[in-house]
């Protein structure tokens, strides 16, 4: 059974950094993607930032490019999310998310059947 918990949300100021991790488990499959979604209040899930674990390619929202920088350790089955540069419209519940047998990577979160509970961001201004 695939698991993902994720840990590192809480309260920053704008101009601040967090990290998330996502712990995975279950995995038995060479070919996955796997990433963090957010999704703010009153808005839909987006996708933020992803990883193949085949193809190495990653993916990131135009709105965190050159802030945000995804990261996995294989060992330890491990994806992380280094956040700098916050700003309050980051301000969101952040979701890990994988999906098997997967390559490529993928923004729309129906192609991903694994979520983890989720952990809350919250950028003061």
């Amino acid at each position: 059974e695939v698991q993902l918990v994720e840990s590192g949300g809480g309260l920053v100021q704008a101009g601040g950094s967090l990290r998330l991790s996502c712990a995975a488990s279950g995995f038995t499959f060479d070919d996955y993607v796997i990433g963090w979604f957010r999704q703010a209040p009153g808005k839909e899930r987006e996708a933020v930032s992803l990883i193949s674990r085949s193809e190495g390619s990653t993916y990131y929202a135009d709105s965190v490019k050159g802030r945000f920088t995804i990261s996995s350790d294989n060992a330890k089955n491990t994806v992380y999310l280094q956040m700098d540069r916050l700003k309050p419209e980051d301000t969101a519940v952040y979701y890990c998310a994988a999906e098997v047998d997967l390559r490529t990577v993928a923004a729309a979160p129906y192609e991903y059947d694994y979520w983890g509970q989720g952990t809350h961001v919250t950028v003061s201004s």
